[in-house]
């Protein structure tokens, strides 16, 4: 059986004469971080040290040894900062050791790269290999591989009873005022050794502690409900005197009460996903540390002045009249327009930064509530100058008022800096970019699974990830860069090209998306191919992606969906519509990833080299088929931005009892379908995709919109 296998079998083989009988007393204070193991490993390390008499502490600001699954200098760093140990700033000369293989000579491949060169996916095959070329100056950090501890050589550790009983365990170094953070191979090889190997080739950072005060003695001595003073504490836990280690039930026993909980995960995201965002912040602090949990920093709430001398003068007449839904009050996005250049779009840049907070935090209020104030203040004509003129906007309220008089009196807004200065939300934010990964997604990424940046989902969660992430993550930096107008264009003419060749000149190719609301630049292409023959458009996502694979264009099928065919291409069911779980889309579609496989010097790279890569970036590129019958529904809903097509559904639920899908309308009460476009009369069927797209409006009873005119983001 190969080690591994032997390694899940027994996953935690610590066991043995010689791990009992190592001398770790000499030892000071040591903390096992749990990042990167399952509370059995960390428990299974704790009872090794333990056994061996070292003076092992759950608490890490006690600690001046910390044992780590971890493999970089300035993760180590973030670990002990994230969980309140006060750390002197250093140089990077300064006490600073990391423990590194060095690659073979002339091997100029990343440390990234080349630890990804023998990982298998769950097949058995060869994993993606992700490259990621911001890393190259980081090296040097990166080369030390982490591993879960049922993986480590501890399983090969002998029983054998002629182990000398005890080892010497030397510390020449004080460790006064002083934290090591060191590889936790540094406890398996000296259990293999026998003997406690020196420390200096594990040590991954070192740091000095700031200590000054003692802060949590102090803020314990401040609270009258606790009659204990800091010296007594002290007094309580002899462990804390210089030299002196019993036992860990000893010790423990003499700790103050309330006793610390071992495994009680801090999540900052989740506490201030239930605090308002206005007035608070999300980043931890030393004085949030000691304060209990129930209370929260909140600074002044900033007022509204205004004197009386506002109402005396006619302020109204210095400001434009407001446009005529402002006036009548309407509420849905799809009732007006919204252009894609707004007077006040730093303002809403700012408040769609507040927005992906809420987001992330998973608070779905939060996110409907800023996404309807944003999409009425986008929809705002002139260049916002009052609160008032906030306040008379559907969908803005108080909240939205007083941080727009945050933003004119200072230019920016402190709730948006906290967001951006939280190490926690900028971690949500990088997994939150991923293709595949959704702000729940991210959430298990970062709490769950303890990750912290791509490499560790690469290190540490590769197999675990499915195919679209491994993609995602594979190709992170290229689907991050913008694509063209003309790149667009180039692409869905080579899709209109390969859908005639699998069905006749008369197939219809509709660009849709950011490019088509007027859009500089898109982060994907989305392309919609119909046909007036519905014969045409059965399974035709099928034919058209094999015809584009066979040629190259299409490295990757990520989602290829037969829904509309497989229903004989009718408007979804309202039965199946009103379960939901189908979006807003239940089209034919295909999410591929795209790239040009022709280059300008490919035959010349190819000679030289017949494993060449191809240089062109890879796009995501999202292919739909929509029957003639229903091509202006899904025009509608894939052209407009996202609140638009919200309110549309909203719309269409709230004023006319109808279920909009961008297969069709259908009537809540009785499921029949809707013919908004006319299809069941021959005389009244459009002519063209254009028209199509009007008679959905004029068929709800709204005013067209320009597709630049939708921009509600």
């Amino acid at each position: 059986m190969a080690d591994s296998e032997a390694g899940a079998a027994t996953p935690y083989p610590y066991v043995s004469s010689r791990a009992t009988n190592l001398d770790l007393s000499q030892l000071p204070p040591v903390y096992v971080l749990a990042t990167h193991l399952s509370i059995d490993e960390q428990h299974e390390a704790e009872d090794v040290l333990s056994g061996g008499g070292a003076p092992l502490t759950y608490d890490i600001k006690e600690a001046n040894l910390v044992l780590a699954n971890v493999s970089r200098t300035r993760r180590a760093k973030s670990e002990l900062q994230w969980k309140g140990v006060r750390l002197e700033n250093v140089s990077s000369e300064d006490g600073l050791h990391v423990s590194r293989s060095a690659p073979a000579p002339g091997d100029s491949t990343p440390a990234k790269k080349r630890r990804l060169a023998n990982a298998r996916d769950s097949r058995g095959q060869r994993a993606v290999e992700v490259i990621d070329p911001s890393t190259a100056s980081e090296t040097e950090e990166e080369q030390v591989d982490t591993k879960p501890l049922s993986q480590l050589s501890l399983s090969r550790v002998s029983t054998s009873s002629s182990v000398e009983t005890s080892y010497p365990s030397s510390i020449p170094e004080s460790f006064t005022d002083k934290v090591k953070v060191v590889r936790l191979d540094w406890l398996n090889d000296s259990l293999i050794a026998g003997k406690i190997q020196s420390l200096g080739p594990y040590t991954i950072y070192e740091a000095k502690l700031l200590r000054t005060g003692e802060p949590a003695l102090e803020s314990l001595s401040m609270v009258k409900s606790v009659a204990i003073k800091p010296h007594s504490m002290i007094e309580k836990s002899p462990y804390l005197k210089e030299g002196v280690f019993p036992g860990i039930v000893e010790r423990a026993n003499a700790d103050p009460k309330p006793a610390i909980k071992r495994y009680n995960k801090h999540s900052r995201i989740r506490d201030a996903a239930k605090r308002d965002v206005l007035g608070k912040s999300f980043s931890s602090s030393t004085q949030a540390a000691s304060q209990p949990n129930t209370q929260s920093i909140t600074r002044p709430t900033q007022l509204l002045h205004q004197t009386t001398s506002e109402y005396d003068e006619a302020v109204s007449s210095t400001l434009p009249a407001l446009p005529d839904w402002v006036k009548e009050k309407k509420l849905y996005a799809c009732e007006r327009a919204t252009p894609l250049n707004s007077p006040n779009k730093d303002f809403i840049a700012e408040l769609k930064k507040i927005k992906l907070a809420r987001m992330l935090t998973l608070d779905e209020i939060g996110v409907r509530a800023y996404s309807t104030s944003i999409a009425s203040l986008a929809a705002y004509p002139y260049p916002i100058q009052s609160t008032r003129e906030i306040l008379a906007l559907p969908g803005c309220d108080q909240k939205i008022t007083q941080l727009f008089h945050e933003y004119k009196t200072t230019n920016h807004l402190q709730a948006v800096e906290d967001l951006e200065a939280d190490p926690a939300l900028k971690v949500l934010r990088e997994f939150y970019e991923i293709w595949g990964v959704g702000a729940k997604t991210a959430r298990e990424f970062y709490y769950d699974k303890g990750w912290r940046d791509l490499d560790d989902i690469v290190e540490h969660g590769w197999r675990t990830l499915s195919r679209v992430q491994q993609i995602g993550v594979k190709y992170y930096d290229e689907f991050l860069t913008k694509i063209s107008r003309a790149e667009v264009e180039s692409i869905t003419a080579t899709i209109t090209h390969h859908a005639k060749l699998v069905t006749d000149a008369n197939v219809e190719t509709i660009i849709v998306g950011g490019y088509r609301r007027g859009k500089t630049e898109s982060g994907d292409v989305d392309v919609i191919l119909s046909h007036r023959n519905e014969a045409m458009t059965y399974n035709l996502i099928d034919r058209v992606v094999r015809s584009l694979e066979k040629e190259g264009w299409i490295t990757h099928t990520l989602t290829l969906n037969l829904t509309n065919t497989k229903r004989n291409q009718e408007p979804l069911a309202i039965s199946a519509a009103i379960q939901g779980g189908h979006g807003f889309d239940t089209l034919d579609k295909a999410l591929v990833v795209w790239q040009d496989p022709a280059w300008p010097t490919k035959e010349a790279d190819l000679a030289a080299n017949p494993r060449a890569k191809n240089p062109n970036p890879h796009r995501r590129v999202d292919i739909i088929i929509s029957p003639w019958r229903t091509v202006g529904c899904a025009i509608a809903g894939w052209t407009s931005g996202t609140t638009f097509q919200r309110d549309l559904r909203r719309y269409a639920k709230y004023r006319k009892g109808w279920k909009f899908d961008s297969s069709g309308v259908r009537e809540r009460g009785t499921g029949r379908w809707i013919d908004l476009e006319g299809w069941s009369n021959k005389r009244t069927r459009c002519t063209s995709w254009q028209e199509a797209e009007r008679k959905v409006f004029e068929g709800m009873g709204l005013v067209y919109r320009e597709p630049w005119d939708r921009c509600t983001g």
